[in-house]
């Protein structure tokens, strides 16, 4: 047990670790041209915190949560998701009272017990934005085109975006009378949990996974016919927005998210490539959580998307991250006053910001060369005793043997205009 992770989690490993770095780097640059800062919240929040905005009724709360009492007494969860820890900070440090709209970003760790698969693990990651302080449709637009633009910068194509509205507290009480109605006539076959939440939260009845559930409510009522005026109006501007952007959607009404504090709109971005574990990207509006948990009354949107699925879809779609190979140089030492000076070379190339390495194993010479062709150096510097007394080494370009003599002297200033 102590030479294996625990069930659900994985090591990143320094080859796999580069394709992650990469990923990050990317995400981050493409936020900053749409305006979204970075925010870092705590790995734990308050149990309380995940129990009012993800809704008691979801899997997430009532299966999922890694939950324990710390040393205070006090309930402690892992945060199963980024969205109601960003909402709980723009809330708690009264970002509310800067100029809005507020747009966040996040990179973090999430948590869910639940039996692992590919591209969805226990210990997970995500990328994810949040836009606060305006509830126009534009904004809604602008979330689901950075995600696009994310995806389109890393060369993904199979993918849909569905959006669908749904609702308001307003509009969705009637819709769950209507629901309730129904499913009071079809609770003959439903699953367990079906039948829970038919009465706690009809509308998830819809995200069931059951394929005999979903042949019994084949018919079901749809919030997207049942929404108001202003959630009709709202969801009609999403969509002229993304034609005005050149944003291909299509509108999918059973879409629901598995969470509660979805009001209006909720998209998912669908990837073609990877099975039932198919959603690369999902999101939506949250008017209302602010206040849920105890702050003003502010609209807000957002998405988020699981790092460890993106990777799965770009591997299954072919596309190789240019990630960048090997480095500059690889120093071979032969003797012991050439190993000295090994050194001191080796930490001028990486005060100047020169990728360089050399052996500390002993080896040979024809295994140092061996090591260096491993490690993908573009140059190979061999330094002896002897060409100290001449101030020289010999610099070997490993992409076609060509082999010179420089001075040891000008060495820097060489590479650099080299590399």
């Amino acid at each position: 047990m102590l030479t294996q992770a625990p069930r659900g989690t994985k090591d990143v490993l320094p080859e796999e670790s580069r394709k992650w770095v990469y990923l990050e780097n990317m995400f981050r640059d493409v936020c900053e041209v749409f305006g979204y800062k970075e925010i870092r919240t705590p790995v734990f929040e308050h149990t309380e915190l995940f129990k009012r905005s993800i809704g008691e009724t979801t899997d997430i709360v009532n299966k999922e949560m890694y939950t324990f009492e710390d040393n205070g007494g006090r309930s402690i969860t892992l945060k199963p998701e980024g969205t109601a820890p960003v909402v709980r900070s723009f809330v708690e440090n009264k970002l509310y009272a800067d100029t809005q709209p507020t747009k966040l970003f996040y990179i973090t760790p999430c948590f869910r017990y639940e039996k692992p698969q590919a591209g969805r693990l226990r210990e997970f990651h995500q990328f994810g934005v949040e836009a606060f302080g305006t509830s126009s449709p534009t904004i809604d637009a602008e979330v689901i085109a950075l995600a696009s633009e994310f995806f389109g910068r890393l060369g993904l194509q199979k993918l849909v975006t569905r959006i669908n509205s749904v609702g308001c507290p307003s509009c969705r009480k009637h819709y769950n009378e209507v629901l309730r109605s129904y499913l009071d006539s079809k609770k003959e076959g439903l699953c367990h949990t079906c039948i829970e939440r038919s009465e706690k939260n009809p509308m998830r009845v819809i995200d069931c996974k059951n394929e005999g559930c979903q042949s019994i409510i084949k018919d079901i009522p749809l919030m997207i016919d049942y929404i108001c005026d202003e959630c009709k109006e709202h969801f009609d501007k999403l969509k002229l927005s993304l034609e005005n952007m050149e944003i291909p959607y299509e509108v999918d009404p059973r879409i629901v998210r598995g969470l509660d504090y979805y009001t209006k709109t909720a998209f998912e971005i669908i990837s073609e490539d990877i099975g039932a574990q198919s959603t690369v990207c999902g999101g939506g509006r949250y008017d209302k959580l602010a206040e849920e948990i105890g702050g003003p009354n502010t609209p807000g949107i957002g998405f988020g998307m699981g790092i460890e699925r993106l990777l799965l879809t770009i591997e299954n779609n072919g596309i190789a991250l240019p990630l960048t190979e090997g480095i500059d140089i690889f120093i071979v030492a032969i003797g012991e006053k050439a190993e000295l000076e090994s050194l001191k070379i080796l930490s001028q190339l990486r005060k100047k910001g020169i990728s360089a390495d050399k052996d500390h194993m002993q080896r040979s010479v024809k295994a140092q060369f061996k090591y260096s062709n491993k490690q993908n150096a573009r140059y190979t510097i061999v330094l002896g005793d002897d060409e100290l007394e001449n101030d020289s080494v010999t610099l070997k370009d490993m992409s076609n043997s060509e082999q010179t003599q420089i001075k040891l002297s000008s060495l820097i200033d060489e590479l650099r205009s080299r590399l």
